[in-house]
């Protein structure tokens, strides 16, 4: 089962802890001279008078007592170094801003005496946030990885859509930024710094940057990957106060539990949109096998990069387009009614995109998406492309901000 890609965002913090760039020099402090020298990166929880309580991005909560000595500098999210930070002082600093703080560590390491704080604007990083995902949407690229050659720097992804399946080639460099998601995660603030090696045939890509003019090549500043579980089928039992559910999936023939969290996206997709995406599938995979479509038939059900020639589901729904023209299904998605986990019961059909889970933790949902019935009908087989996105609680993005 193929799952398309397309970008969006769903609460969760964009430019996250994980992925948040650091600048690679900072004031010179003689301060922390005379005792433990010690770092912490994270965002400030709460200031009062001169002590910044700090919420670090790993480990507990750390007191940081600003003097009048101390350096307090601002820089811009995209800054890899501080030659253009500008002084401010510690009445600009506020709840939620991310700070750099360096200087000496008390005895019990639970505070620290800042020698410098290089800070980064609460307001700064949420509009450079949504700057970043608008240049995901517009440069961004997705699809399954068919095959990669880490000596010639390259990974091999397949597009799906409804104009059918189309190779590009993702090229990388020794600037290209590689993340990977948690196999237990569902957000983007856990997923680590990874390498070309580490991505394999079947896993999902989602890149940034640019195309070639024939569309077949693509040139990539940031690319994110992960192996993510697919489940479409039939509900077979809710435990909403243990926060699961049993799904009867059509492609395994096997029982599914799924957790579902409050990051978990559950959505109804209403009847009439349901129908649109039915009828498109039907008719690509009538296409494919040149006649009446089967259930074995190979289909491009979903747009998953804006690259397909042909519309994608949602019809005229001007509010999911591209400027390209084909549809992002993800943000259509998103606007599509929330439900709740009590809100499904037996018998329901539902198709999700989870995180594939370990030895010790099953599989949480990332995206759920009711009201599919008639969808499955027209890919009763379950293994059709669909059109869920695993990337819609954290998009992928960042490195432009304290703390990588």
């Amino acid at each position: 089962m193929i799952f398309a890609f397309s970008l969006a965002t769903a609460g969760s913090s964009w430019l996250s802890p994980a992925c948040l760039a650091m600048p690679s020099s900072e004031p010179r402090t003689s301060e922390a001279s005379g005792g433990s020298a010690a770092r912490h990166i994270g965002s400030i929880k709460a200031i009062a008078g001169n002590v910044i309580t700090l919420t670090p991005d790993s480990g507990p909560e750390i007191d940081v007592t600003v003097q009048a000595t101390t350096h307090i500098v601002r820089i811009a999210p995209g800054e890899k170094t501080l030659k253009n930070a500008t002084p401010v002082q510690l009445q600009d600093l506020q709840v939620g801003d991310r700070v750099l703080v360096a200087g000496k560590a008390s005895d019990d390491a639970k505070a620290i005496t800042a020698a410098s704080v290089v800070v980064m604007k609460r307001s700064d990083v949420e509009t450079h946030k949504e700057e970043n995902l608008q240049d995901w949407q517009k440069r961004g690229l997705g699809g399954l990885v068919k095959a990669v050659d880490p000596a010639a720097g390259t990974a091999t992804i397949s597009v799906t859509g409804f104009g059918g399946a189309k190779s590009i080639v993702v090229h990388t460099s020794k600037a290209t930024l590689i993340r990977r998601y948690a196999p237990d995660s569902m957000k983007f603030d856990d997923a680590k710094s990874s390498t070309l090696q580490e991505i394999q045939p079947g896993d999902q890509l989602r890149a940034r940057g640019n195309r070639s003019s024939d569309g077949t090549e693509f040139a990539a500043e940031e690319i994110v990957t992960g192996s993510f579980r697919n489940v479409a089928g039939i509900v077979s039992s809710v435990d909403a106060s243990a926060g699961t559910m049993d799904v009867q999936d059509l492609l395994s023939k096997k029982l599914v539990q799924i957790t579902v969290t409050p990051d978990s996206q559950l959505h109804q997709l209403p009847p009439e949109i349901a129908q649109r995406i039915a009828m498109r599938l039907r008719a690509a995979m009538a296409g494919a096998t040149g006649g009446t479509a089967g259930p074995g038939a190979q289909s491009g059900a979903a747009s998953s990069g804006g690259t397909s020639p042909g519309a994608g589901p949602g019809g005229g729904m001007a509010g999911g387009m591209r400027p390209g023209g084909a549809p992002d299904f993800q943000q259509i998605l998103n606007r599509m009614p929330t439900v709740a986990l009590t809100d499904l019961h037996k018998g329901d059909a539902v198709m999700i995109v989870a995180t594939p889970g370990t030895p010790t933790s099953g599989a949480t949902a990332i995206t759920l998406l009711s009201g599919v019935e008639a969808i499955l009908q027209a890919a009763p087989s379950g293994s059709q492309a669909m059109v869920l996105s695993p990337w819609s609680l954290g998009s992928p993005g960042g490195g432009d901000a304290l703390g990588q």
